[in-house]
């Protein structure tokens, strides 16, 4: 298992990775340094790591896909962006996180700055063949079944199935097809598991340590609040993007996306956090990724990331590789508990009238992350030595779970506040300011040279 873990990453993940960076990098103007200890820090992800080579899961294939579509968009390939997110897609329905924006990124690049039917006539072409192609063998076998009189086991009839106007025979081939076609969209969807299963770090399994939700069962149906409440969380990258389609803007609002479908969409599990987590990590690539701001907020996502599947990967006995992995990751980056050179330069200290480098942390986000650094070391003494209250067994899971969906929602507003920004839809506001503040550091500069 972990041979066949090892070999599909490095013959997807590890080149799209490579690729995405030569183009991303070569775009912001980075340089080979800088490049590669982003390239580093992107392939050592401690939950990625964790999750694909301790839990077995190839999360790595479906990233890779997606990372290869984002190489694709950047070198302008958008044909080939489309094969690569369908088998991103086709190979766990995880990546429909990311549907949103590369939907919006694609139609956008249409219509704007002037209309393109071509374009948008062979995008949908090619999404289609790609898709037929991905479901061939499976309807194939099922005509060959149907030829050999091999009948389908007796299911329930899946919901698209019933929104076909006409009535077909069952003995048609037609019907066997739509019915293998429904049948694995149906599966992509398992909401009879309920809104959530495990406890996992996002607002419905938070909301239900303080309400139950199964009070609201036959009142209100949670899968479309639950619907709602996502498309509400995608619309500002989805909108942005699909107005805005540039290529700097993708790695925000995949992220924001991701981000949103996790806090909010119905069924999450545990591992699903890996799909915010890359297009975040990817910005270490970027002309500002190397930078304290950067560095802390995407170190403190990822290991906010890991620490929220300790429970999970506790029960895969992964306890001294996730102890070594995060680390190895809080050191490359200069984060806590290794190192504090994200958060605090000494060079800075105790310059008076000075103003803040553009890429510098405010106090309160170094109060919240150290906050958070706290609380994570705190509860892994508390369930490594206290036993939790009778009758709340899982009291440590929980409280896990409450800090890290807040975390997350964090996370969510700095990605999308950071898309907010680089889009310049606020430029004309920010310089205003900007302009405003520079009067202030000259006058409180010359006020400083007069005293002294």
């Amino acid at each position: 298992m972990r041979a066949s873990v090892i070999v599909s990453e490095y013959l997807v993940y590890v080149p799209a990775i490579i690729i995405f960076l030569r183009h991303y990098t070569r775009a912001h103007g980075v340089g080979t340094t800088s490049a590669s200890v982003a390239l580093v820090a992107i392939l050592m992800q401690p939950a990625t790591i964790l999750v694909d080579h301790g839990h077995f899961q190839y999360n790595t294939v479906m990233l890779g896909f997606v990372v290869a579509t984002l190489s694709s968009l950047y070198a302008g390939r958008l044909l080939w962006a489309c094969v690569f997110f369908v088998a991103a897609i086709g190979f766990k329905q995880m990546a429909l996180y990311y549907s949103p924006v590369i939907f919006a990124y694609l139609l956008g690049s249409c219509l704007t700055p002037h209309l393109r039917p071509g374009r948008l006539l062979s995008i949908s072409l090619i999404t289609l063949l790609a898709f037929t192609i991905l479901f061939a063998p499976l309807l194939i076998g099922a005509l060959y079944d149907e030829k050999r009189n091999i009948t389908l086991p007796e299911h329930f009839k899946p919901p698209l199935l019933q929104w076909v106007p006409a009535r077909l025979n069952t003995d048609s081939s037609l019907h066997v097809v739509l019915l293998q076609t429904a049948q694995s969209i149906h599966r992509c969807f398992p909401f009879a598991r309920g809104v959530f299963e495990d406890k996992v770090a996002n607002f419905w399994c938070s909301l239900n340590t303080f309400y139950k939700l199964r009070n609201l069962e036959g009142i209100v149906d949670l899968s479309r609040i639950s619907l709602c409440f996502t498309l509400i969380s995608v619309l500002a990258p989805l909108l942005i993007i699909g107005a805005i389609p540039r290529k700097s803007l993708l790695p925000y609002a995949l992220a924001s996306s991701a981000w949103g479908f996790f806090l909010f969409s119905f069924q999450v599990h545990e591992k699903s956090v890996l799909l915010p987590l890359l297009p975040m990590t990817l910005l270490l690539g970027s002309k500002d990724g190397l930078s304290k701001e950067y560095r802390a907020w995407i170190g403190w996502a990822n290991l906010l990331g890991a620490w929220t599947m300790y429970p999970l990967l506790k029960r895969d006995e992964l306890r001294t590789p996730y102890v070594v992995v995060s680390l190895l990751w809080a050191y490359l980056l200069g984060l806590p508990p290794t190192s504090v050179s994200a958060y605090y330069d000494p060079k800075m200290e105790n310059v008076i009238g000075r103003a803040r480098p553009p890429h510098d942390l405010h106090t309160m986000t170094k109060i919240l992350h150290f906050q958070y650094y706290v609380i994570m070391a705190f509860w892994h003494l508390l369930e490594a030595f206290a036993e939790p209250p009778e009758g709340k067994p899982d009291l440590w899971v929980v409280v896990n779970a409450c800090f890290g969906a807040v975390g997350f929602g964090i996370c969510y507003l700095w990605c999308t506040w950071k898309l907010v920004l680089k889009s310049g839809l606020l430029d004309e506001y920010l310089v205003s300011g900007e302009s405003q503040d520079s009067k202030v550091n000259q006058a409180t500069n010359a006020g400083v040279k007069k005293i002294q």
